[in-house]
């Protein structure tokens, strides 16, 4: 089954699906990396450059979050984010390659930080972002456009 994917600004009335989503999304890797998990820590990083947020929606129905933005010769990934009931369904995989297809189309790269403990980690590996540096907490990726 193909799922269509559509994306709408994200709205300050999104703020507690956002928190949410966040705290179902997040908090296994955070507390595995000692880092903080309450409401506020959540809500500071929702609220992060909110007006690059998306929502993500599949058949009109609220299923995740897509922070980015676009620089003039660099994408930045700052958080995507899919509810737990839809992840495993290829829905990010499909999101990044459309946010790739876009970076070659402009001739930019894309960069993101994922947790160490975030197994999503392998999926940016699977598409083609590489390990370019390193927090205590976090690896740095880099997509890049190889253009001639």
């Amino acid at each position: 089954m193909i799922l269509e994917i559509k994306y709408r600004p994200a709205l300050k009335i999104d703020l507690k699906f956002l928190l949410g989503l966040r705290i179902q999304t997040m908090n296994p890797h955070l507390i595995a990396s000692s880092l903080p998990v309450s409401d506020e820590a959540h809500l500071q990083r929702v609220e992060y450059q909110f007006e690059h947020a998306t929502i993500i929606e599949i058949n009109k129905r609220d299923i995740g979050l897509l922070k980015v933005h676009r620089q003039a010769n660099n994408i930045e990934l700052i958080q995507i984010q899919v509810a737990p009931s839809y992840q495993g369904n290829g829905i990010g995989r499909r999101i990044l390659n459309d946010l790739i297809k876009e970076a070659i189309e402009s001739e930019k790269s894309i960069t993101l930080s994922v947790l160490k403990t975030n197994q999503a980690k392998n999926l940016y590996l699977s598409v083609g972002f590489k390990i370019v540096g390193e927090t205590d907490d976090s690896y740095l990726m880099l997509f890049e456009n190889y253009c001639p």
